[in-house]
């Protein structure tokens, strides 16, 4: 996973956290916009969470942040 995706996925998921709780859950979905402006990133997610990881389509933002952290 390239650097610039690690970064984002940290950040979305401190902010999702420090607003809402340990509890929070979240999609590959959330560190992106509303519109497909960079598909290959988005493709790079979905395959790491998806296909890589075999993670539900929700899960915590505390389990993702640790998962990018440790790699």
């Amino acid at each position: 996973m390239r650097k610039s995706l690690k970064t984002k996925i940290i950040e979305v998921c401190n902010k999702k956290i420090d607003s809402k709780g340990n509890d929070v859950g979240l999609s590959f979905y959330a560190f992106f916009a509303n519109k497909n402006d960079d598909p290959e990133l988005l493709m790079e997610a979905a395959v790491w969470w998806i296909k890589t990881n075999k993670l539900n389509h929700f899960e915590k933002a505390v389990k993702i942040k640790n998962m990018v952290d440790s790699n």
